[in-house]
């Protein structure tokens, strides 16, 4: 059985949108793709032909996977969210004693993660660390190097 995995409401929607957009559009352009690589003839040494058919099990196996993943979504629910302490959604500013530097951070599920734009899982060690925190406490991050935050603020992302 698939792991539950939480979700921003926004996070979620993306993963609704690209289900829709691949079993939409991708499917029907795919489907064009093997029947005009079909027409060039000899299946056996047509490489085109290839490509589509095994583009078209990538699409489907993706489709399966977001089938799956929406089916064991569990999108959060921002009005029952404590705003003051982190959880996932929340955009938390912390000083690193450990490096002596500041940094904001918004905390969302495992497949909303994009570190280059300040977006860390729910799941990573310093996401760990701060679900729960609020502003004024200190959390210790462990992993291969321990880091000591100290939660300056914590309020809801807006997207």
């Amino acid at each position: 059985m698939a792991e539950t995995k939480t979700y921003t409401p926004q996070g979620f929607k993306a993963l609704q949108d690209e289900l829709d957009y691949l079993e939409t559009v991708r499917v029907e352009e795919n489907k064009k793709e093997i029947s005009t690589a079909r027409s060039f003839g000899d299946l056996s040494e047509n490489s085109e032909y290839d490509e589509a058919k095994a583009e078209q099990g990538k699409i489907h196996a993706r489709i399966a996977e977001l089938r799956e993943m929406i089916a064991h979504a569990k999108v959060i629910d921002e009005s029952q969210i404590d705003e003051s302490k982190v959880s996932v959604g929340s955009k938390v500013t912390v000083f690193n004693k450990t490096r002596n530097m500041e940094t904001t951070y918004h905390i969302v599920g495992s497949y909303e993660t994009d570190p280059k734009n300040g977006k860390i899982s729910d799941s990573s060690p310093i996401g760990i660390a701060l679900l729960g925190a609020s502003e004024g406490d200190e959390v210790v991050v462990t992993g291969v190097r321990e880091q000591i935050l100290l939660v300056k603020s914590v309020s809801r992302a807006k997207e």
